[in-house]
C-alpha cells in the first residue's frame, strides 16, 4: 500500500537544520510539514517564515504548510511568495471570517489548498469547504504542543471524511500522535498521508532511512 510520509519539521534538530533536510530527503521521506504558530490561534510560537523558505530552497520535495495563525488572508501572499507550484497550504477555518476567500487565494497562487480539522470541529461545519480543499489535515490532538496524546474520538471524525473523500475529491492526512498502530488501523481504511513527529519518526537510535522503511513495511 502506498502511503505519503510527511516530516513534522518543528521536531526537528535546528542545531543542523541542513543535515536534517538532506537525511530525511535522502531517507525517502515524501514531503515537509511545516507549522507555523502564532501564539494567538494557538498558544505556542513554532517555526517562522524564514524557516518555511530556508525549507523550500533546500529540497526539491514538497511542503506542506500548517498556518496555525489568526487571520491568514491577512498574510497569505506573505507565504504564496516563497512556496512552489505543488505545495499545500492548509488553513483552519475558524481562523477566518471568510475561509473561502482564503482557499481561493492559495488556488491562484497554483498551490494545493487545504483544511486543518481541529479535534473539536464537526465535518458539518466544514462541509462546503470539503467540495474545494484538495487535502483535509486531521488533528488527532489539539493543535499547537507536540507529543500530545492521542484523543479516541477523532477516529469516527475520520470515517465520516473517509465516506465523503471519493465524491469531493480530496485526501485525508492525519496529524498527531501518528503512532504505528494508527497507520495500521487507517491506511487500510482510505487515509493517503500521515504527519511524522516524535512518536515515530524524531529522537529515534535509528537513522531516517530505516525508520522510514520499517514504517512502509508495516502489515496493513
Amino acid at each position: 500500500m502506498d502511503i505519503k510520509l510527511t516530516a513534522s519539521m518543528m521536531c526537528a534538530n535546528y542545531g543542523n537544520l541542513e543535515k536534517e533536510v538532506k537525511d530525511l530527503e535522502e531517507g525517502g521521506i515524501d514531503s515537509f510539514h511545516i507549522d507555523i504558530m502564532d501564539g494567538r490561534y494557538v498558544p505556542n510560537f513554532a517555526m517562522s517564515l524564514n524557516d518555511m523558505a530556508y525549507i523550500a530552497g533546500a529540497t526539491t520535495k514538497p511542503l506542506d504548510v500548517h498556518l496555525m495563525i489568526e487571520n491568514p488572508n491577512n498574510r497569505i501572499d506573505l507565504f504564496i511568495e516563497q512556496l512552489r507550484k505543488g505545495d499545500t497550504v492548509y488553513i483552519h477555518p475558524e481562523a477566518e471570517y471568510h475561509p473561502s476567500t482564503t482557499l481561493q487565494r492559495i488556488i491562484d497562487a497554483g498551490l494545493i489548498p487545504g483544511i486543518a480539522i481541529n479535534p473539536g470541529t464537526s465535518v458539518e461545519t466544514v462541509m462546503e469547504m470539503l467540495r474545494i480543499v484538495k487535502k483535509v489535515l486531521v488533528m488527532s490532538v489539539n493543535p499547537g504542543n507536540a507529543g500530545q496524546m492521542y484523543l479516541p474520538y477523532v477516529g469516527k471524525k475520520v470515517i465520516k471524511l473517509l465516506s465523503l473523500k471519493e465524491d469531493m475529491g480530496f485526501e485525508i492526512y492525519w496529524d498527531g500522535a501518528c503512532s504505528a498502530d494508527k497507520i495500521q488501523q487507517f491506511a487500510p481504511k482510505g487515509v493517503e498521508g500521515f504527519v511524522l513527529g516524535t512518536t515515530l519518526l524524531f529522537g529515534k537510535e535509528k537513522n531516517y532511512g530505516e525508520i522510514l522503511k520499517d514504517i512502509r513495511e508495516l502489515h496493513f
